[in-house]
């Protein structure tokens, strides 16, 4: 038996930890954390001194078995978990749960998964920060109080199945706010004025006017003053210039460039950093800090002069601005600078890439520039005071733009050109000038990379949180990726070219929100709601002074129990105060009176979203219902639109004896003949939509609907869905990859698709109890699921099913079987109004 027991958190981090140590070590992972609060009760002791009442969970229950049984034999436990917050509370529920002995106990702490690292390590353990551990308590036990006790107030007063958080809230707050800035943006137009020039030889380069005309008058009087205009070179200033490289990668600038250059998510870009961690190949990638050590900054310096020579090596630190940093800590940069790129999945290879080049461009020379500034003077005859300017820049020395350039958020930066060579008082002939109509822009809405850039300038959050707080906005539905393309806008532009001047009308694409953050009906109440009862709680000030808070407990400044007892004594009156005597919130809002019926027309949110209403409750008619189209929001509908909907779903007509009707639904409008649906084009209206057109839709559809192969006399046919396209055979989906020609799929890609899928069916099956209609499969991330009828229960990475019996897995069936709730009489205002107006009529009787 191993002499060493050490307990990392992942099975990924204990296979590259175990080949650095000799056969007197065993490693073992605990998967995470191992204990934590309880799962359906608070779990912190709020009358006390807010303990927390921490559970092994179900899934874990077996690691802990195993980790005990090790800890038993072994002479020495090394917890080796993450050097943050998170990683120090592991090691302490690692500590008390398997009830380690403090004497055979060691903790010790790397930033990087190298052999020098891990013998290093071992060579300085420590004891466990308890400071680390408080401030996560602190953390844990906090955002547990305001999650649980706010949501329980959005489900009465909003609606059912809400939740709220401190980071989560406020983040949902700036996407709000940043909407309200879009939408209520009043756009400007004014008229640019570019132009092209050349020069003696023949070389042409572009100039602009710095100023823009406010309107078409002022730009058509400016090129009319040009008719037999002369241009030259009134001004030339050359000027040396420098460019810096930016600092090594921190947890927020990584995901920030990630997104910019790789087009990856905030969580994608951490779930590829964390594989590159625990391979081995990267830093720790969760710090603030921007600091390389003197290793790394020698091992930069080595690759750079052996790469690139001597004189694009210039070592350098770096200051980190973030608030709360640990100095202590390094950047995110490569283990082992000499590897250039890495074997391994795409996404890390191209992440690794990106991080191997900032953090060796961090460490290069300058880059050195001339910088060109040039006036054009216009001489004519109407003496026009204004003159063009033009900017351009050569690379005199390229230092670390050879490796790398920082990209940038700002979608109207324009790149300087190389400029001709120029003198003063040279003549230059103009080849055209243009008039633009221009329009000022609203704010830009978040993207997630944006957004924790905001973030971190707030003060809002940590490193670990940012990932985790974007996913959960967007799983709970407050916040969406916009997919709206935008709308088609025109806009003039004068060209005078030729000594004329002609007008054109132009159009471009405005108003697109894809891909960026954008709020939910959802979203927007709750946020308002929210601001209006918990003002404090979703102020930004408040928020980062609860992160400094954080740092002054993980730095031993503050107790974590003071801090709670400050916050709840406010909190918590403020919540049952709220909870007692607040309206109930729908985001109710009337929009008008049906001129047909007299009655009250208004939108609010219904129990399965966004709806308008005709008519009020105590109306003597029920009032009708409709639901909002997916690109509809209440704040923004209008009376006529809400009163279309009221048309749908419109009947067109009959084809092959089914009715054929137009409709909205959940995911956009729809054609549904008979039991077939059909989605309707982008940007089609089905108000619009007729009977003709429809048979279009339907016909498409029943041309992509037939069969293309038949296997083994079974149709197979294709489609395309929400994860693209596809094709079904024997009630089977297969997923069309893109190294096959979908529009062209031969007979032998046919046959080779269902088989693979055929045969990955056979082998993700563990178990099959026919008889008993169970079985046990392979499920995403290592799992396992054990599957009856529509019953499915997910079993933790932890459980061996390979050795499951029958027995078993119908005892954990059993075990998490749906509960049946009793079902209750739904009573309506009439059928309560009948039973009241009955029960006085017995009442009567008796007397």
């Amino acid at each position: 038996m191993s002499k060493n027991l050490v307990i990392v958190e992942s099975p990924a981090k204990a296979k590259t930890i175990e080949k650095f140590l000799g056969k007197d070590f065993k490693v073992e992972s605990s998967f995470g954390h191992i204990a934590d609060l309880p799962s359906k009760e608070l779990g912190v002791d709020v009358e006390g001194d807010f303990m927390p009442k921490y559970q092994v969970s179900k899934d874990k229950k077996d690691v802990v078995k195993k980790l005990k049984e090790l800890a038993k034999k072994a002479d020495i436990v090394w917890l080796a978990s993450d050097e943050d917050r998170e990683g120090e509370a592991i090691a302490w529920h690692l500590a008390e749960t398997l009830k380690l002995d403090k004497e055979k106990t060691k903790r010790i702490v790397f930033h990087e998964i190298t052999k020098t690292a891990i013998q290093k390590a071992i060579e300085n353990p420590r004891s466990i920060d308890y400071n680390l551990v408080d401030a996560q308590q602190a953390r844990r036990v906090l955002d547990r109080i305001v999650g649980y006790e706010l949501s329980p107030v959005l489900w009465r007063k909003v609606k059912g199945g809400l939740s709220a958080g401190r980071v989560q809230s406020v983040s949902v707050r700036l996407i709000v706010e940043r909407e309200r800035d879009v939408q209520g943006f009043k756009t400007t137009a004014s008229y640019r004025i570019d132009a092209e020039f050349t020069n003696e030889d023949g070389n042409s380069f572009k100039a602009k006017l710095p100023k823009n005309f406010d309107s078409e008058k002022e730009a058509l009087k400016f090129l009319n003053d040009n008719l037999g205009a002369s241009y030259e070179v009134s001004d030339l200033q050359k000027k040396p210039a420098k460019k810096s490289p930016a600092a090594p990668f921190t947890t927020s600038t990584l995901q920030q460039e990630a997104s910019r250059k790789l087009g990856y998510s905030v969580s994608r870009t951490m779930t590829n950093a964390q594989r590159l961690y625990e391979a081995g190949y990267i830093t720790y990638m969760r710090t603030d800090s921007v600091n390389l050590s003197d290793e790394a900054k020698k091992g930069a310096e080595n690759e750079i002069t052996s790469a690139y020579g001597a004189k694009f090596s210039n070592p350098k630190n770096y200051k980190g601005k973030s608030k709360g940093a640990q100095e202590a800590h390094e950047a995110i940069r490569p283990t082992d600078f000499s590897n250039h790129t890495v074997s391994a999945e795409r996404d890390q290879a191209r992440l690794y890439d990106l991080i191997w080049k900032r953090a060796i461009a961090s460490q290069m020379s300058d880059a050195r520039l001339e910088r060109t500034n040039l006036k054009i003077q216009i001489n004519s005859k109407n003496k026009i005071s204004e003159q063009f300017t033009a900017n351009g820049e050569i690379i005199t020395f390229e230092g670390f733009l050879k490796v790398y350039l920082e990209g940038t958020d700002d979608e109207d930066a324009e790149q300087e050109g190389i400029l001709p060579d120029l003198k003063v008082g040279e003549p230059l002939k103009n080849k055209y000038i243009t008039a633009t109509e221009r329009f000022t822009r609203p704010p830009a809405r978040f993207t997630e990379a944006s957004l924790v850039k905001q973030l971190e300038e707030l003060g809002i959050g940590r490193p670990s949180t940012y990932a985790p707080t974007i996913s959960t906005i967007q799983n709970r539905n407050y916040v969406e990726k916009g997919t709206n393309e935008g709308d088609e806008r025109s806009y003039k532009q004068l060209v005078f070219e030729n000594q004329t001047i002609k007008d054109t009308t132009l159009s471009e694409q405005t108003g697109s929100n894809k891909g960026k953050l954008v709020p939910t009906d959802i979203g927007i109440i709750v946020t308002d709601f929210l601001v209006n009862h918990f003002e404090s709680i979703l102020d930004y000030n408040f928020t980062a002074r609860v992160e400094d808070r954080f740092d002054d407990i993980a730095e031993g400044k503050e107790d974590w129990r003071e801090m709670m007892r400050d916050f709840y004594k406010g909190f918590h009156p403020q919540v049952e105060d709220v909870q007692e005597n607040a309206e109930r919130e729908s985001g109710e809002r009337e929009l008008g009176i049906d001129p047909k019926t007299g009655r009250t027309v208004l939108v609010r949110l219904g129990k399965f979203g966004p709806l308008v209403q005709l008519g009020k409750p105590d109306d003597e008619e029920e009032p009708q219902y409709a639901s909002l189209s997916p690109d509809q929001q209440l704040g923004s509908v209008t009376f006529e639109e809400a009163m279309d909907l009221f048309k749908l779903p419109k009947a067109l007509g009959h084809y092959k004896d089914e009715e054929v009707e137009v409709n909205n639904g959940r995911f956009g409008p729809y054609v549904k003949f008979g039991k077939k649906f059909v989605s309707l084009p982008k940007g089609v209206d089905p108000l619009s939509v007729e009977m003709d057109e429809a048979l279009i839709y339907i016909k498409d559809k029943e041309k992509a609907d037939a069969p293309i192969y038949m296997y083994k006399d079974i149709e197979v046919t294709k489609g395309k869905g929400r994860f693209g396209p596809f094709i079904k055979w024997n009630n089977m989906f297969i997923n069309v990859n893109k190294k096959y020609d979908w529009d062209n799929l031969s007979e032998e890609d046919i046959v080779t698709l269902i088989e693979e899928k055929i045969q990955k069916e056979i082998d993700k099956v563990i178990h099959n109890w026919e008889d008993e209609g169970v079985r046990v499969e392979k499920a995403r991330w290592g799992r396992h699921n054990i599957i009856k009828g529509k019953q499915k229960v997910e079993l933790a990475k932890t459980v061996d099913v390979s050795k499951m019996t029958l027995e078993k897995a119908q005892d954990i069936l059993e075990k998490n079987a749906p509960k049946k709730k009793a079902t209750k009489k739904k009573v309506t205002k009439k059928t309560a109004t009948k039973k009241t107006a009955t029960k006085k009529k017995v009442t009567t009787k008796k007397k």
